[in-house]
């Protein structure tokens, strides 16, 4: 059984990851082997414990100890910390109440090259600048239920691990494998395109303009291999991104509607444009 720590005080410097430390700290991009995400959930959690993701420390209401938790603490060793209290004191912790109360803290898995996560794969999505996490988690959701086998994101991009969006994703960012396309936002639209295309990828940028084609265009739908390009909300693709894909495509609307949110976008790309 996990050693059972019991809240005495909220400036214990241990419990720093759960509320003081910011995304970027947390994150750690100058040493990325030290850095941490945090879980939510037991749903979520286990998701991410059947991923291979090490747990570093739990925190969580009391009563979940022997109650939902219970299947999570059984899979850790049995010097890992949990971290308990009553809900109001977690609550003056985190500013919120726990979603289920249960948080973990997790080591960041090592991130997979770009050519080794696409090595087979037939349908990739590629996220440039999306920046709200809330979009970012539903669009690896859709992902994970709608047949894409990888999703890579731009160095501006939001960090698919970042609280919000694993949760908003109910874990399946730990389901769809993913990477960063590029060390640095020079690397983005080129040479980034360019490397999906020596690895054998037709790109389909989701954008309006006089040249795009319907999603359900026959010879689209028909590539071998195919990137799905979608772009940050309000603007979109760049005009750079566009210009150098091999596909602009839209998704035909009704009742003088211009677009769909990105993610909704998303779903509707990944099903219709599915291997």
């Amino acid at each position: 059984m996990p050693k059972i720590i019991e809240i005495t005080s909220l400036a214990c410097p241990e419990l720093d990851v759960y509320a003081r430390l910011t995304q970027a700290q947390l994150r750690n991009r100058l040493e990325p082997e030290k850095g941490i995400f945090i879980a939510e959930s037991p749903k979520v959690i286990a998701r991410a414990l059947e991923a291979g993701c090490r747990p570093l420390s739990f925190l969580m209401e009391k009563k979940h100890i022997a109650g939902q938790a219970a299947p999570l603490l059984a899979q850790c060793s049995d010097d890992l910390p949990v971290y308990t209290g009553e809900s109001d004191v977690l609550a003056q912790l985190t500013g919120f109440q726990l979603t289920r109360g249960i948080l973990c803290a997790m080591r960041r898995p090592a991130q997979p090259s770009v050519e080794s996560l696409c090595a087979g794969a037939r349908r990739v999505a590629v996220l440039e600048n999306i920046v709200d996490s809330t979009n970012v988690g539903a669009i690896f959701r859709s992902a994970a239920a709608l047949h894409i086998d990888a999703v890579l994101v731009t160095p501006s991009c939001c960090d698919p691990l970042c609280r919000r969006s694993i949760r908003v994703s109910m874990g399946t960012v730990f389901q769809v494998p993913w990477a960063v396309i590029g060390a640095s936002a020079a690397d983005w639209p080129q040479p980034g395109l360019d490397q999906l295309r020596q690895m054998g990828f037709k790109t389909a940028a989701l954008a309006l303009s006089d040249r795009s084609v319907s999603i359900d265009d026959p010879q689209l739908m028909a590539e071998e291999k195919l990137a799905i390009i979608l772009g940050t909300e309000g603007d979109g693709l760049s005009s750079q991104t566009i210009a150098d894909c091999d596909y602009t495509v839209k998704i035909p609307m009704s009742h003088g509607v211009d677009s769909l949110n990105v993610a909704a976008a998303s779903a509707v790309a990944f099903w219709q444009l599915r291997a």
